[in-house]
């Protein structure tokens, strides 16, 4: 069974950094690309930031220059660096991953969310 298990959220003031992980576990054949989406009270689900096979790195105006994306492959896992959090950053926030785990195709998979609340 495959799985994504984040880690790494918490209460922190604005201002303040974060780092969060994810890490696939499982009968993984291929991972593509690896993203991080925020869902905060009331809204919808919107992505924060994604990252190809190659290296390549998308991310939301709302958070350019202050989130970095990052993979580690040897370890299935990957990051997100948030720095200069504001109150506006609070949400849960869930890994999503494209992953083959078996030969009849990828699909999407989601962790179960970590809360990140960025207050004073």
């Amino acid at each position: 069974q495959v799985q994504l298990v984040e880690s790494g959220g918490g209460l922190v003031q604005p201002g303040g950094s974060l780092r969060l992980s994810c890490a696939a576990s499982g009968s993984i054949i291929i991972i593509n690309t690896m993203g991080w989406y925020r869902q905060a009270p009331g809204k919808q689900r919107e992505l924060v930031a994604d990252i190809s096979t190659g290296g390549a790195t998308n991310y939301a105006d709302s958070v350019k220059g202050r989130f970095t994306i990052s993979r580690d492959d040897a370890k299935n896992t990957v990051f997100l660096q948030m720095n200069s959090l504001e109150p506006e950053d609070t949400a849960v926030y869930y890994c999503n991953a494209h992953m083959w785990a078996d030969y009849r195709g990828g699909r999407h998979y989601w962790g179960q969310g970590t809360q990140v609340t960025v207050s004073s």
